[in-house]
């Protein structure tokens, strides 16, 4: 049998509900062992908050983890300055920092499967004196690599973003025939490798109304993504569109997929959140390692109250195992 992975856990901002969902995790099973790159201080100062039962223990590399219910394997971190539940200081952000840097580099060298991160507060960081635009980023310069591909994945649908975190106004000098052409390949790529599809389905939004109506409503599809798709074509990756946006997301098309590539943020992400927030997970392509994380923030306002919900970081750690168990079992079919 092949022995289940590890994932290292980063408890995230020490103000928001990382921390507790770490805690809450305690008392579930787990098909992964789990080691929680944290503050054993702040997560037993969290526990006592909420009157949780939990035995912290610590954890080294070439150790099982803990899988007992009520206990929690701990990578300690140095540098938490405060505990507070709710209350943001800047003072934590190089802690905050430190413990996704000690996770990455536990993948990279192969003491743990995969990475889970818990959400950061990116304002805080750059209040800090930080320049900090987020885990996706963060992790791509740490790892070394040109080009990451944020998908979001829930029961059923899977969407990928040719690009992110950019304002409408930009969308489109943004989409260039090499961007395109590498977000496609990496997304083919690690679907085969990470999720065990041996051809991948991948439907692509247009990116103006109707997909561009012949040129009518933009000429980007006719100029740049139809082109683009065509010589992805000839490389074997299946690829249908692009179509337009507003009937893609339908069983009609969805049914014979294996993912959506929109082309921005506010196209793809609404219908996914709308159907499975708190049970999707956000993943990083084009790493050497495995990353998922939840599809939510800090969510300050529910700290130290005991109603933060558990569910999506037990999708980001269940879909992170998947992804490591594929992942071993295409590097086995590779070796000679």
């Amino acid at each position: 049998m092949t022995a289940p992975a590890i994932l290292a856990l980063t408890a995230g901002e020490p103000a928001g509900i990382g921390p507790e969902l770490c805690l809450q995790l305690a008392g579930e099973s787990r098909e992964a062992g789990i080691v929680v790159v944290a503050s054993k201080a702040l997560l037993a100062a969290r526990a006592k908050m909420l009157g949780l039962d939990v035995s912290l223990h610590d954890w080294q590399p070439g150790q099982s983890p803990v899988t007992t219910p009520g206990q929690l394997s701990v990578l300690e971190t140095q540098g938490c300055v405060s505990t507070e539940a709710g209350v943001l200081d800047p003072a934590n952000s190089a802690y905050v920092l430190e413990t996704l840097r000690t996770a990455a580099e536990g993948c990279l060298r192969g003491d743990f499967d995969g990475m889970v991160t818990a959400p950061v507060h990116k304002g805080v960081i750059n209040e800090a004196g930080i320049a900090f635009s987020g885990h996706t980023e963060f992790l791509q310069e740490l790892c070394g690599v040109e080009r990451v591909v944020m998908m979001l994945a829930t029961e059923g649908l899977r969407v990928a973003l040719v690009t992110t975190h950019l304002p409408l106004k930009d969308v489109s000098a943004a989409i260039t025939p090499e961007r395109l052409s590498q977000v496609t390949r990496i997304l083919d790529a690690d679907l085969r490798t990470f999720f065990g599809i041996e051809h991948p389905r991948i439907l692509v939004a247009g990116l103006n109304p109707h997909a561009g109506e012949g040129g009518h409503l933009g000429r980007e599809e006719i100029e740049t993504i139809e082109p683009t798709l065509e010589r992805l074509r000839s490389e074997g990756i299946q690829l249908t569109g692009p179509l337009p946006a507003d009937t893609l997301f339908t069983p009609h098309w969805l049914d014979n997929a294996d993912a959506v590539l929109a082309m921005y943020h506010d196209q793809g992400l609404p219908v996914l959140k709308f159907q499975g927030f708190g049970r999707a997970v956000n993943i990083t392509l084009g790493l050497p390692i495995v990353r998922t994380s939840v599809d939510h923030g800090t969510a300050l306002d529910l700290a130290g109250t005991g109603r933060a919900d558990v569910g999506s970081l037990r999708t980001a750690l269940g879909v992170g195992a998947h992804m490591a168990r594929c992942r071993k079992a295409a590097n086995q079919e590779a070796r000679p």
